[in-house]
């Protein structure tokens, strides 16, 4: 049986991004978390909000872009897969974690201080704005659609 280990997320960073350089390597390192919501009605019809904050780390390029270019708050569109860590605690506690392992990334909103919206893969190329790309764009923020030439 074929196995499948895909995730997409879009949410805002809670903190700024940790950046690091591994030891005895070059590679860049980026931790930061995400923070995800989800609003629905209950059967009442309230309002109800749900919200998951989940750890994702990014290597190479793609960690040092997300590392030197976003900060707390920001919205980020990512693309990866989720990895188990486990590890022992001095007390001999078991611990374990899944966090999201980025390999692809797009800017959502504006850089601060820029004109237009700055949208790149985790390759840190510009994406063309061709037709066939905007179906595959995710949904803006509407303070970011008013600026954006994609349709909504």
């Amino acid at each position: 049986m074929a196995s499948y280990n895909r995730v997409i997320l879009m949410g805002h960073l809670t903190g700024d991004p940790q950046l690091r350089t591994l030891p005895n390597s070059d590679t860049q390192v980026c931790d930061f978390a995400l923070a995800v919501n989800r609003r629905w009605k209950d059967p009442a019809g309230s309002d109800r909000e749900e919200v998951l904050f989940i750890d994702c780390v990014a290597f190479g390029k793609v960690g040092q872009t997300i590392g030197e270019n976003l900060t707390k708050g920001r919205p980020i569109h990512i693309e990866g897969r989720l990895r188990l860590e486990q590890w022992d605690q001095e007390d001999g506690q078991h611990r374990s974690k899944h966090r999201v392992v980025v390999e692809q990334f797009r800017f959502v909103d504006r850089k601060p201080g820029s004109e237009k919206p700055a949208e790149r893969t985790g390759t840190g190329k510009r994406r063309t704005s061709g037709k066939s790309s905007r179906a595959a764009q995710p949904a803006l923020t509407p303070a970011a659609s008013a600026t954006a030439d994609i349709p909504i």
